[in-house]
């Protein structure tokens, strides 16, 4: 499985970008599929090569979600703490799901 990790841009570069990663190292990505990147910018970074632009809110989810996932494979994970936002809310349907429900037709 590959997982995506949001890198912050510290220098872009010609088809490139030096950005640091979650641990603070400084790692060099390609940024073809992306065009131009500018510094302070987040990317979502797959096996060197970014894919996609992230706005601070996404990139931040992403990287609590990670620091969830690592919780729970040593066996610390604490819904409510990893998933504050969540854990005491019902699951909902998306939009286009809902759409398929019908209402209960009551009866006689």
């Amino acid at each position: 499985m590959c997982m995506g990790t949001p890198m912050q841009v510290v220098s872009p570069g010609w088809f490139s970008a030096r950005c640091r990663d979650r641990d603070g190292s400084l790692v060099d990505i390609d940024t073809r599929l992306l065009g131009d990147v500018s510094t302070g910018q987040w990317l979502l970074v797959f096996t060197g090569a970014a894919r996609e632009l992230l706005d601070e809110q996404r990139a931040a989810d992403i990287l609590a979600a990670i620091t969830a996932l690592e919780a729970a494979l040593a066996g610390h994970y604490q819904p409510e703490q990893h998933f504050a936002d969540l854990y005491h809310r019902e699951p909902q349907l998306p939009p286009h799901l809902q759409a398929l429900l019908t209402p209960d037709i009551p009866s006689s």
